[in-house]
């Protein structure tokens, strides 16, 4: 048992280091959140196509679930605007910084939608996220409006992995992480083509993008999103979603030193960023502690 969960574990942190290079790849990226969005989600569409014939797989869904699954696509779609939003308008470490409030919001919805007692220790360290937030925000104010949609963008996260831990556990109608993956993000794009189809956007000039931002999309699709993004919803089947958003944090660790390797964005922030994000670093391997006591997985 003990194997297992070293496993589930390990799986998820190296999940959570390929996402690390998501922020990375998006600052990379020319064009603008709604194009890069739309072609990710496309790419990664094509590209699980591939991987559902080669395991023959049902796409068979009743009409609940399909409106289920569609409801949460559109919240995903919703997310990576956020998210890719905020590192358009401030940086990638402000924005990964901000991403780490999903801590907080889990701790809330998952027992809200889990209907189970809230964890108290969760709260806390939640509310211990959202002070080290204050704390940058105090002295990052130029880039407010990539903390806010950051902020955001881990609300929306921390919504639809609780509820695609509902779905992926739920037996009387079983439902595999692939499949589940590939109807959100089809119903994402719909949902988005719709959006820009009505708002105008769609024209020559949204298709007009360089081949570098052609081949860095294809890669975050392909390495950073079609395997991390099945994988993480079957781990949902092992470990409970508060444990793998507290752990997705520490992609805004890797992310925040890849950026200040790549983009020297430690020579633009203050010491005082720096120990917030030291606090949310801090409280993530408190939590490990926690867990460990209180014998959660």
């Amino acid at each position: 048992m003990l194997k297992n969960v070293s496993k589930h574990h390990f799986l998820l942190h190296f999940i959570v280091f390929i996402w690390g290079w998501s922020p990375i790849l998006g600052k990379g990226i020319s064009a603008d959140a709604l194009q890069l969005v739309w072609f990710r989600i496309a790419i990664t569409i094509f590209l699980m196509a591939f991987y559902l014939i080669y395991i023959k797989a049902n796409l068979k869904v009743s009409l609940k679930k399909l409106l289920q699954l569609t409801g949460i696509g559109f919240i995903i779609c919703i997310h990576w605007l956020c998210f890719y939003g905020a590192i358009k308008v401030s940086n990638v470490s402000v924005t990964m910084a901000a991403f780490s409030t999903g801590t907080l919001f889990t701790a809330i919805t998952e027992p809200l939608i889990y209907k189970r007692k809230f964890i108290w220790y969760e709260l806390i360290i939640g509310l211990i996220i959202i002070f080290a937030i204050g704390l940058i925000f105090s002295v990052e104010v130029e880039y407010g409006l990539g903390i806010l949609l950051g902020i955001l963008a881990a609300f929306t996260a921390s919504i639809f992995s609780v509820l695609n831990g509902v779905l992926i556990q739920d037996q009387k109608h079983p439902i595999s992480s692939p499949v589940l993956s590939f109807i959100e993000l089809t119903m994402a794009l719909v949902g988005l083509s719709i959006f820009l189809l009505f708002n105008g956007s769609f024209s020559t000039q949204f298709f007009a993008i360089t081949n570098q931002d052609i081949l860095l999309i294809t890669i975050l699709a392909g390495v950073c999103t079609v395997y991390p993004f099945i994988a993480s919803v079957n781990l949902m089947k092992h470990l409970s979603p508060y444990t793998i958003n507290l752990t997705v944090n520490l992609e805004g660790v890797y992310g925040i030193i890849l950026a200040g390797i790549l983009f020297h964005e430690n020579k633009d922030l203050s010491i005082t960023f720096y120990v917030g994000f030291g606090i949310i670093l801090s409280v993530i391997f408190f939590n490990a502690l926690l867990k460990q006591k209180f014998n959660k997985a």
